[in-house]
Formats: C-alpha cells, structure tokens, sequence
C-alpha cells in the first residue's frame, strides 16, 4: 500500500488528493496544511471584500471533514511540515494547536506550498493598516479593517490581477481609491498599447491611477488629534506613504499586490534543486531532483509553451492539471505536463483583459521574430444590439505560428482568447485561423468571427497582398512616406487624426488618384483597418507602393494614450 503525504492543499494539493483515491482506492493519502484551509477558492477572494460573492462560505470547497468523507484522505489542519528527511523518507511536522512535533513516513512525497506575496523590505512595511491577500484569514483582517477602521480612502500597490480586482472591489464599497503602479502600465501579460484601454477605463471611474508610481516608505500617522472632529476614534490612525516621486499620500488602508514569491524554503533546505526562476525544479512528470518527491503549484518552475524556457506562472489552472498529473505519477503511472502558455483572464469593471503566450515586450527580450496585426470588430453581428469591439492583438512567427495573443474588451473577450489558446495548442497557424468555423447568430458572433478577421488580416500581410506597418512606423515617418486618411471627414473632426496626414475618403479614391505622390510609399489608415484594406488593395493595383496601418487609427490611439 502506497503512503503518500501531501504538503499544501488548494489548487495543486488538493486536487493531488482527490485524483490519487480516484487512481488508487486504498492508497494511504495525508495532506498536511498550516493554515485552517485546505481547500478555498483563493481567486474569488477579491469578489468577496467587493460584494459580488456575498457568503463566505462559498469559497469553502472542502473541509477537512468533507474531504474525508468523499475522498477518505486525512486532513490534518494547523499541521506545518518543517523539514524533510530524504534518506528516511521522513518528514518532521509541528501541530500548531498541541505545540507538539512528530515524524511521518512517506512512499512518496507531494509539494504545494504555493507563493506567497512579496513585501518589500521597506521603512514601515509591517506598520498596522498594511495587508496582502492570499487567503481566508488575509480576507477575513482585510474585511475587519473595512469594518472597524471605517477608513476614508483606501491605496492599492500593484497593477496585476490581484491588485486590479482589490481597486475594483474596494471601489464598489464606495470607497476613494489610488491605485500606485511602479511600471508605465497595469496587467504585465499584455502589451502597453493594450493596456491603455484598461487604463482610460480606471480613471473613468473615478480611481486615481498613478502609473510609474513607486512606493519607498510608509509612516503611521495622527490622522486627527482634535477630538471634536467628524471622525472617529479608530479613524483618527492612518498611514502616509512616501512615494518615489518624492510626494506623499495619506490614505487609510494599503494594500500589497506587488506580486508573488514561491515558497521554496522546504524545498531549499531538504536539497532539492531549484530553477533559474526560483521556484522548485521539475520535470515534466512533476518530479523534482529526489524521485519519490514531487512538486506542483505556484512553487515550482513550469517550461514556457513557446520557447521551453523555465518560467513561472502562479495561475489555478496549471496547478490543478499538474496535482493531477503528479497523483498519476506517484502511483506508476508516466504522464507528462505539457508545457504552461499563461492563457489568462481578468475582469475591469466592464472590460475584460485576457491574454495567451507571449507578448511583445517578450518577443523582443528574447530576440525572436515575430510579426503582428490589431483587429476591432464587434463582439457579434453590428446589426443586433448589444455589440461591442473586441480589441485583438495577435502576434505570430514569419511563418505564421501563433506566438501570442491579447484581447481587451466588454463582451466574448473569453471565447476568443480561448480558441486562440486551443489552437496555439495545436500547433495551428494563422492561415488555419481563417478556416475555422464557429458558431455564428447574431446575437453571438459574425459570420467573419474575430478569429477569422485576424487570420485574414495577418496571412494577407505574410503573402503580400496587404502589407502592414505600424504606428511606430509613422511615428518615425520617412520622407519618402505619405500618410493617407481614408476616413470621411466628418470622422476625423469627431475622432481625431494622425498629425499631417492626408485625408482621401474611400469612396473617393479612385478619382483621386492623381493627387498622390507617385515617388512615395503610401501608408493607408482608416478607423480600425478595414477600410485601409480595400484601400491599400486599390492603390498597389495602380502601381502605388502601400502598407496598410493594422489596427487603424484607433490602435494609434491606445499606442500613444498614457
């Protein structure tokens, strides 16, 4: 009978447990975990401080008593595993509740201790009113601090998904928020022109975003010391942050979501191998340096989908398929882990943001070629109500393998960025994408889905017949180039227009043709590139040497937007 202990339980460990009784009916499985939880929805945390999950108990997925009726695994809570004895085969744990320490004994050994968020070694980091978010517990002194401090303003560090969803949360609690960010954009997985939407959308709502905006000291502070003034008495402490523009802040409540760390002490200490990243090094069965212990989760060092690097990527997803994978393993089986693509989601007010693979600022780290395109269509067919644009910004390799995508928008920005993953997956290229064949009513989609639209665009562009340039491309305008407008007028004064740009309606241009300059390379821009297309189309038949702007004007938007 195999003894397997688990180390962790949530996503990666919990899911372990469970698919180990599945495989093995009479398997000993013990799954130790130092908190009170093993098994809580740790994403929805945010959606509960914001409301929109009302009962706490809804993030309880399993207890230690339901787990052990479904799944007969002993939980044993409040339990921290110290160290571990590889030669025995032998783990030291503490029962945090009793004092007491005691030794187990493992077959084979499982690693969730997943990554815990980074707190800067600053001036002030642990004064009282300072808080991150990574479990019950951190949610439940989040919450009392709401209640009990009643604070007035509320500051958030970070701009990932954490710290996007906690503005977001604090902000439908009414409460004034600033959101600090050290980098000139929000949610890293995609590309800065991208993220400017997202960024419009913040400050729309009233949230004061603070982008290339570090945080160096914090100070506890008097907030009041007249006792006649309108607050109250747990009101009158607050903080003040020194900011790294030399400004300070006064707010109430700081939360930290600068980002996550693996925990890898165990690990570290027991001599097990770590990665180039940090996190526990393993191999595609999950297996660390020691053959009867395994590692899954947020701690450990995944291979990127594109280019077989170490990388990690803290996402549930992942660390559910991996415990899975892991349980196998440790019960004779040899599954393989295959390679993690970061496909991702998170919800802005009523934007959504995804991404899948690598962005550009990657690509360009890493010295790959890449090519791409920005599509804007509507989320279903214009005609029935309720469209919206979905803007997509598709990156792939010069022979039309799909290296990354990233979508932002209010509707079907998950089923895009979904089939975009699935056929990254597959090995497909961006001549496939035109050829796929999805559901289309007009309440749902177009005939010409978003997929189909960016598989045009970009095998037009790697087969010559539309050419693309971008907007750094106008920004460094040669002169033997010529901006063309072919938008209507009307357009241009209501939405604005790339600085000397000259401007020929579509519906015009075969009539105009002679007021273009013959010795100029011509590039076409319109709204969103649909009509650059037939434009550009247009002039290379008549010997114009053309590149079309991808994305149109409104990608030149969001490029040169703060």
């Amino acid at each position: 009978m195999t003894r397997i202990l688990i180390v962790g339980g949530v996503a990666g460990g919990a899911s372990a447990a469970a698919r180990a009784r599945r495989m093995d009916e009479h398997a000993e499985i013990v799954l130790f975990e130092r908190g009170e939880f093993i098994s809580f929805a740790n994403c929805g945390l945010p959606y509960h401080i914001g409301g929109d999950i009302p009962s706490r108990d809804a993030l309880l997925l399993q207890t230690p008593q339901s787990f052990k009726r479904r799944f007969n695994v002993e939980v044993r809570v409040f339990s921290e595993v110290l160290s571990i004895d590889r030669a025995a085969r032998t783990v030291r744990v503490r029962d945090q509740q009793r004092g007491e320490e005691y030794e187990e004994r493992y077959d084979k050994l499982l690693l969730s201790p997943g990554a815990a968020p980074i707190r800067p070694p600053l001036p002030g980091i642990d004064a009282p009113g300072v808080y991150t978010l990574r479990n019950i517990p951190d949610m439940d002194r989040i919450l009392a601090a709401l209640a009990h401090d009643q604070p007035r303003h509320v500051t958030v560090v970070g701009g990932g998904f954490i710290g996007l969803e906690m503005m977001e949360a604090l902000h439908q609690r009414n409460l004034p928020v600033t959101l600090l960010e050290l980098s000139d954009q929000v949610m890293a997985p995609v590309d800065r022109e991208m993220a400017a939407m997202l960024h419009a959308r913040i400050r729309e709502a009233g949230v004061d975003l603070r982008l290339r905006t570090g945080l160096s000291a914090i100070e506890s502070l008097e907030r009041s010391s007249d006792p006649t003034a309108e607050v109250t008495a747990a009101e009158r402490h607050g903080l003040r942050l020194h900011l790294g523009d030399g400004t300070t802040l006064d707010t109430g409540l700081l939360i930290l979501a600068i980002g996550v760390k693996p925990e890898t002490l165990l690990a570290a200490q027991a001599g097990l191998e770590l990665g180039p990243r940090g996190g526990i090094k393993v191999d595609a069965g999950m297996r660390t340096s020691d053959p009867d212990i395994f590692a899954v989760g947020d701690a450990v060092e995944e291979l990127d989908f594109v280019t077989g690097d170490p990388a990690l990527v803290p996402l549930a997803g992942p660390a559910n398929r991996q415990g899975r994978i892991a349980a196998d393993n440790m019960l004779g089986r040899a599954e393989q882990y295959k390679k993690t693509q970061g496909t991702a989601i998170c919800k802005l007010f009523d934007l959504a943001v995804a991404s899948t693979g690598l962005n550009e600022k990657r690509l360009k780290q890493l010295g790959m070629a890449y090519e791409k395109v920005y599509v804007h269509p509507g989320s279903h067919a214009g005609y029935y109500p309720g469209a919206h644009p979905v803007s997509l910004k598709l990156l792939f390799a010069p022979d039309g393998r799909i290296l990354g995508a990233q979508a932002v928008g209010k509707d079907g920005i998950d089923k895009r960025i979904d089939v975009l993953a699935v056929a990254q997956r597959a090995g497909m290229t961006v001549f496939d994408l035109q050829d796929l064949e999805l559901t289309y009513a007009p309440p749902f989609g177009s005939a010409k889905d978003v997929i189909n639209m960016a598989g045009f665009v970009a095998s037009n562009h790697l087969k010559g017949d539309s050419p693309l340039c971008h907007v750094s491309d106008v920004q460094a305008l040669r002169a033997d180039q010529l901006v063309l407008d072919v938008r209507n007028p009307g357009e241009l004064d209501k939405l604005g227009r790339i600085p000397g740009a000259l401007n020929i309606p579509l519906d015009e241009l075969r009539g105009r043709l002679d007021e273009l300059p013959r010795g100029k390379e011509i590039i076409v821009s319109c709204q969103v590139g649909l009509r650059g297309h037939v434009a550009s189309r247009l002039l290379q038949q008549h010997g114009f040497a053309v590149k079309n702007l991808s994305g149109g004007f409104k990608t030149w938007q969001m490029a040169i937007a703060d």
